[in-house]
């Protein structure tokens, strides 16, 4: 096998949570894997993600779309089997990107938030994973990737929440691993640090915002497209003696 055989993803499927909106890295992500040959159920808990699928181009482009709340385990369930009906039958690989943030001092942080976050950005991420897991298992195979953070391994100032779940999206990427890498599933993480998005535009002007550009060796903020080899790389045979690996993909911030 070449080096693009290696890299490439044609006939593979794969089903990208938190990829029903436009500026969201997910989405970025999903495009990677399609570009490189899968055929991609995008899947947000927003209906916004069929017509978003459909602007695409829909199946004809590779992509399909599943909606569903990953926090309920029933219509995860339902909405995995459904896309992989779509995708043929088979899903080679998962990409657990659903995520969500919020910021405020620890003393204040709203309880419903802290439930919220872990929610999603944890137990949801289990859920998906555990689901497909058992498909992988029993098809032979498969890639699971977690969105993980630079705050799974440092964590930062008003996001508690947010760094408590992705410190355990991290340790369960670990542990899944364990469980799973002799049965033929690689888990691993793509652990992002300050990426330059919709959502966090006002945050870089902020002083805390040019502190951290201050501290990233290579003197920017990340931008959607810097994440896209790192997910084909872990997406394709290229990785197939990686797993329970934390990527980071952060300009060198962790190690300044």
């Amino acid at each position: 096998m070449n080096i693009s055989e290696m890299f490439s993803l044609s006939g593979k499927t794969a089903i990208v949570t938190g990829a029903g909106k436009k500026t969201g890295l997910c989405l970025g992500m999903a495009q990677a894997l399609n570009k490189a040959g899968a055929k991609v159920a995008l899947w947000d808990v927003l209906p916004d993600v069929h017509a978003l699928c459909e602007e695409l181009g829909g199946a004809k482009a590779g992509y399909y779309s599943a909606q569903a709340d990953l926090r309920n385990y029933e219509a995860a369930e339902r909405a995995f089997a459904q896309a992989a009906q779509l995708l043929g039958g088979r899903v080679d690989i998962l990409l657990n990107g659903a995520g969500l943030q919020h910021r405020d001092d620890a003393v204040d942080f709203p309880p419903e938030k802290w439930e919220l976050i872990i929610d999603v950005n944890l137990t949801g991420l289990f859920h998906m994973s555990q689901i497909a897991g058992k498909h992988m298992i029993e098809k032979g195979g498969g890639k699971i990737i977690n969105i993980a953070s630079a705050t799974s391994f440092a964590a930062s100032r008003r996001i508690c929440a947010y760094s408590a779940s992705k410190g355990g999206v991290m340790q369960l990427t670990k542990a899944l691993s364990n469980e799973w890498a002799s049965l033929g599933v690689n888990v691993n993480a793509i652990a992002p640090g300050y990426m330059e998005t919709e959502l966090t535009a006002d945050m870089m002007k902020t002083d805390i915002g040019k502190m951290h550009t201050t501290r990233i060796p290579m003197g920017r903020w990340g931008k959607p497209e810097d994440l896209h080899g790192a997910v084909v790389f872990l997406a394709s045979s290229a990785s197939n003696y990686v797993s329970g690996a934390i990527i980071p993909v952060d300009g060198g911030y962790l190690a300044a």
